[in-house]
Parts: structure tokens; C-alpha cells; sequence
């Protein structure tokens, strides 16, 4: 599993790991010319008598550092076109698993994952970063060697293959004490944040000396981890010593021989030159960035990959991974819903929604309606499988709502997300394949032509457009996507009443079914039906029938028509004119009002 995200990252666009290996070739020029300039420059040039050809040879070496200054910007640029989305990746996988635990989970372990995204984010690009540099060095100055002189290739390279030979062969070890090392710093955290958390129930008890001990213990274990790993990675030091300081001990103890064999001084000391500035320090990147970075990688990519991520392709499914579903239609099915916010294993409070029993069907449009604060978003966030009830289930086309396959719902909350990048790409971010008449289509339906010819497809900067040019993007962008469940939860509130009712008016000419906690009561005018949260009773039905039979939607009416803007006529005009055919007969309320069914 970890293999096959990592190699996904690498192999996403093939064509930036080919530009990343033509500008290492560049950046690699010092390595290949370093010796073979000093060499030349020594024998031909000062050895010579010949000054200036000394200095000729140096300002090849000069032009080789600049092409590689120049080049190392190139590289860095296209490292982080390579480790930016593999941490994107891995913090969709992060935040998927912390959804579907659900409320069970534990909420601490959301930011020490995201933590652990970081590190290996950061270990990636600096395991790319040095092995990189070290193929790329090797190789030319293996090629520099042999253009120099053969002769001293057998006693540089193989010291070099031999140091590196170790140095691979501990590395496993060292993932294994680096793993147990984390695993205990974590366990030392958890009981020290125990310890603090409850000091004067350990007073109250008279426990100081067991929770000491406790605590002692975990950090004795981690010392004693510490100890281990330390034992290890001296095995560095070791592939060091062999690999770059070993052929500098070769070159100066055969020097007379090689002198013997017609080698020069200058041959010698470029040579020289090529292990001490070129080998010598890519020997020493890889093996402190395989052995810290590396191995943290493996570590953290553990650890993270544990937690539930995105289905992956079927006949490829890990045997622990639930994949998502896709539902049978979108038909909306709530049976004795209950759900309260609490700390698991502490007395449950009173529940924000208990005995909820709810049949949307497909193709339906339901108006959410309720002071705040009374579940209206709690209500929302079941639906859209981001909650799970404690008690009875949330059926989305016969799935559970958790389990349904994300691109056919989605829940579009009041702050809306626009990433930096131009118009088209914030809107078909969900409907990648969607075409540019498509995209004209949701443009013009949604108001945004203004914005579009101000942006002029140039990158929008989010921090210069209003909140509601915001919610417009947000809601072309699940205009355009698959969904067939639009869940609109007070997504219009920073619209002006005309915006919000072309915005609903699209939703309900394209199709599916649409939920909307309203923001204001023209919402509930426009939909086929309104379901009335008062904290105590819920009610279902038409918004005549509301009127009749909730005392609290008749006062949030009253309230609205009091107010300057104009509701009853022009709201219902909007409603006759954006979404014809949707509004049916009123449907008969039933006596159990806590039981809501189409």
C-alpha cells in the first residue's frame, strides 16, 4: 500500500519526471567537469606555465556552477509540482477516514495525522531531493573518472558501492526502531497529557505515587527506545566512513603507484576533486536523508494509511478498506433517527434530533426551516453522511448515507471553499469532463457572467471576492457535478433574495433531489415541501399547511412579511416562474408528527 502511493506520486505526470531528469543533468554538470577542469587546469595550464589556460579551465568549472544554480531553481520548482498533491492525497485519505469514524473516533487523532501528513510530505521531497542528486552524481562522476582516468576507477567506485551496500542493509532495522521509537514518544504524550488533564482527581485518590509510576514507566520505555535507535543509525556513520573516506585513503596511499602508471598530479588531484566535493557529499545526502527521511516516511505513511481513506479501484481493494456505493436513485430515507453531541462513554445530553422519521423522494425539493441553533445543520449533516446517528439510520437510495458514494451527493455549507486557480477550474474541480457549453450553461444560470469577464480567465485571488461571489462559484461548481442530493445548508445566506432565488431555481430545473435549510422564508415558498424544526414538535408539508398547523412557521412568516422586503406575492411569483410543475396538492399531514412520510 505504501509502495503504491508512493509510486502513484511519482508516476501522476511522467512528463515532469522527464523534465525533472533533463534539468538534473544540468544541475549534475559540476560533478561531471569538477575533475577533469582541476586536472586539466593544473597539468596544461599552471604545471604548464600556461596561466591562462588554467584559468580557461576554471571558468568552465565557473560556468558549470552557474548552468547548475540556475537549473537547481528548475528542480526545486518541479519537486514540488511532484510532493504537493501526494500530500494533497494523503490529506484526502486523512480527512475521509476522520468522517466515516464518525463522532466515535477520536478527534485528537484528525490533527496528529494531519501532523503526520506534514512530516511525510516533507520526507518525500527530501527523499526525491537526494536520491536524485546522488543517481545523477554518481553517474557523472563515474563517466568523469573514466574520461580522466581509468586507472583510479577501481579505487573510488567500489569503496563507494561497498558504503552504500551497509547502509542499505541496516535500513530496515532502522524503520523498525524508528516505528517503536514513535510509538513510545506517543504513548509518553498520552499518559503525561492524562496525568495533567486529571491532577486533582489523583490528589482527591491519593494516587500520586501509581500515576508516577505509570507515567515513569512509559518514559523508561521510550528511553530505552531512544537507546536503540541510537544503537543503529551509528551504522551511518560506518557506510560513511566506507563509502567517502575510505577511496581518499586508497587515492593517497597509491599515489606513488599511480605515479608509476603515468598519472599525473593534476590527474590525481582531480580526482581528488571528484570524491571530496562531488561523491563525498551525495553519499553523505543520501544516507542522512534514506536514513532520517526515509525512514520517517515509511513511519508516517504507516500510520497514516491506517486510517480509512478513498475507495480504490475495484479488483485492487485493500482486504480491510469498506469502498463507497452507489446508491439506488437518491430517494432520502430517515427511520428513528436520534443523535445528541457528547463524549462517548459520558451521560448522553439531550439529543439535537430523537425519533426523526423522514421519506424525501427522488426528484422531491424540502425546505429545512427552524430558529438556529435547533439542528437544522445537524439534520444536514446526516443526510450528507458526515454525522452517523446514534440510534436508527439515514438511507440515501437504500445505502447509508456514510457509506454512499461521494460523487453522487453533496452538502454545500455557508462558507463556501474557492481554491487560487481561474473560474473554469473552481467550477468543474467536481466535473472534471464537463464541457465548455456546460460551463457557459452554469455561469449564466448562477450570475457569474459579470465575474467571469472581470477575471477574463486569468486566476482568481479568493481574498478579493465577496462572500457572495463565493457561494455563486460554490454552487455552480455542485451545479455542474454528478450529485444528484444537493444539500443546501444556508449556502445562499450572503445572497441577495433575487440571487438566491435563480440560484435554487437551477438546482430545481436540473433535477434530483434538492434539500435546503432555508435562510429565508421564500426558500420554503419555492420548495414542494417544508419540514418545521421547533425543538419539540417537527412538522411536515406544504407551506399553507405550515401555516395552519405550526404556530412557529407562522410567526417566522409573520415576522419576514413585517419586514421591508416583499414575501408573500413576489416570492410566490419567483416560485411560479423559476420552478414550474414542482409545487404538488398539499399533502395530508398525519396525526404523528414526529413521523414524516412522503
Amino acid at each position: 500500500m505504501r509502495r503504491r502511493v508512493v509510486l502513484d506520486a511519482l508516476w501522476r505526470e511522467p512528463s515532469r519526471l522527464l523534465r525533472l531528469a533533463c534539468w538534473s543533468v544540468a544541475e549534475a554538470l559540476p560533478s561531471l567537469t569538477g575533475g577533469y577542469a582541476v586536472a586539466r587546469a593544473v597539468d596544461d595550464g599552471f604545471a604548464a606555465g600556461r596561466p591562462g589556460v588554467g584559468m580557461a579551465w576554471l571558468g568552465v568549472l565557473a560556468a558549470a556552477w552557474a548552468v547548475a544554480a540556475v537549473s537547481a531553481r528548475q528542480v526545486l520548482l518541479l519537486i514540488a509540482g511532484i510532493v504537493e498533491p501526494f500530500r494533497d492525497d494523503l490529506l484526502r485519505r486523512v480527512v475521509t477516514g476522520a468522517l466515516r469514524a464518525g463522532r466515535g473516533g477520536d478527534s485528537a487523532a484528525v490533527a496528529r495525522m494531519n501532523h503526520q501528513v506534514e512530516l511525510a510530505r516533507d520526507s518525500f521531497g527530501a527523499i526525491i531531493t537526494v536520491v536524485r542528486s546522488f543517481v545523477f552524481t554518481l553517474v557523472s562522476v563515474a563517466v568523469g573518472l573514466s574520461t580522466l582516468a581509468p586507472a583510479v576507477v577501481p579505487l573510488v567506485l567500489p569503496p563507494v558501492a561497498l558504503g552504500l551496500g551497509l547502509f542499505l542493509v541496516s535500513l530496515p532495522s532502522l524503520a523498525r526502531r524508528q516505528r517503536e521509537f514513535i510509538v513510545a514518544d506517543e504513548r509518553t504524550a498520552a499518559a503525561v497529557a492524562a496525568m495533567a488533564s486529571g491532577l486533582r482527581d489523583v490528589t482527591a485518590c491519593g494516587a500520586e505515587e501509581r500515576v508516577a509510576a505509570e507515567v515513569g514507566q512509559a518514559v523508561t520505555r521510550q528511553a530505552a527506545s531512544a537507546r536503540a535507535l541510537a544503537r543503529v543509525t551509528a551504522t551511518r556513520t560506518l557506510s560513511l566512513a566506507v563509502g567517502a573516506w575510505l577511496p581518499v585513503v586508497l587515492l593517497l596511499a597509491g599515489a606513488p603507484w599511480l605515479v608509476r602508471q603515468g598519472i599525473t598530479g593534476g590527474v590525481i588531484l582531480g580526482t581528488l576533486t571528484y570524491v571530496m566535493q562531488s561523491l563525498a557529499p551525495a553519499l553523505g545526502g543520501l544516507v542522512q536523508g534514506l536514513g532520517v527521511s526515509g525512514v520517517r516516511l515509511a513511519v508516517t505513511l504507516e500510520r497514516i494509511l491506517h486510517v480509512p481513506g478513498p475507495p480504490v479501484p475495484q479488483g485492487d481493494a485493500e482486504p480491510d478498506t469498506v469502498p463507497d456505493i452507489q446508491p439506488d436513485g437518491v430517494r432520502l430515507v430517515l427511520r428513528g433517527v436520534r443523535f445528541a453531541y457528547g463524549a462517548a462513554g459520558r451521560k448522553a445530553p439531550e439529543p439535537v434530533i430523537d425519533g426523526l422519521d423522514l421519506d424525501v423522494p427522488e426528484g422531491d425539493h424540502l425546505a429545512v426551516v427552524g430558529p438556529s441553533g435547533i439542528g437544522k445543520s445537524t439534520l444536514a449533516a446526516l443526510v450528507a453522511g458526515l454525522l452517523t446517528p446514534d440510534e436508527g439510520e439515514v438511507l440515501v437510495g437504500g445505502v447509508p448515507a456514510a457509506r454512499v458514494r461521494p460523487a453522487a451527493r453533496a452538502l454545500i455549507p455557508q462558507e463556501a471553499y474557492v481554491f487560487p486557480g481561474t473560474l473554469a477550474e473552481n467550477l468543474t474541480y467536481l466535473a472534471p469532463g464537463a464541457t465548455p457549453e456546460r460551463v457557459d450553461e452554469a455561469v449564466a444560470a448562477f450570475g457569474l457572467t459579470d465575474l467571469a469577464q472581470r477575471c477574463a480567465g486569468g486566476p482568481l485571488d479568493p481574498a478579493e471576492l465577496s462572500a457572495g461571489e463565493r457561494q455563486l462559484i460554490a454552487l455552480a461548481r455542485t451545479y455542474l457535478s454528478p450529485a444528484r442530493l444537493v444539500v443546501l445548508d444556508e449556502s445562499t445566506c450572503h445572497l441577495d433574495p433575487a440571487a438566491e432565488a435563480r440560484a435554487e431555481a437551477a438546482f430545481a430545473a436540473r433535477g434530483g433531489t434538492l434539500v435546503v435549510v432555508a435562510h429565508r422564508i421564500s426558500s420554503a415558498l419555492r420548495a414542494r415541501r417544508v419540514l418545521v424544526m421547533d425543538g419539540t414538535r417537527v412538522r411536515l408539508g406544504s407551506h399553507e399547511e405550515m401555516v395552519a398547523a405550526s404556530p412557529l412557521y407562522a410567526d417566522l412568516v409573520g415576522h419576514w412579511t413585517g419586514r421591508s422586503e416583499e414575501l408573500p406575492a413576489r416570492a410566490v411569483a419567483e416560485d411560479a416562474d423559476v420552478a414550474p410543475g414542482r409545487r404538488p396538492e398539499p399533502a395530508a399531514l398525519g396525526g404523528d408528527l414526529n413521523r414524516l412520510d412522503a
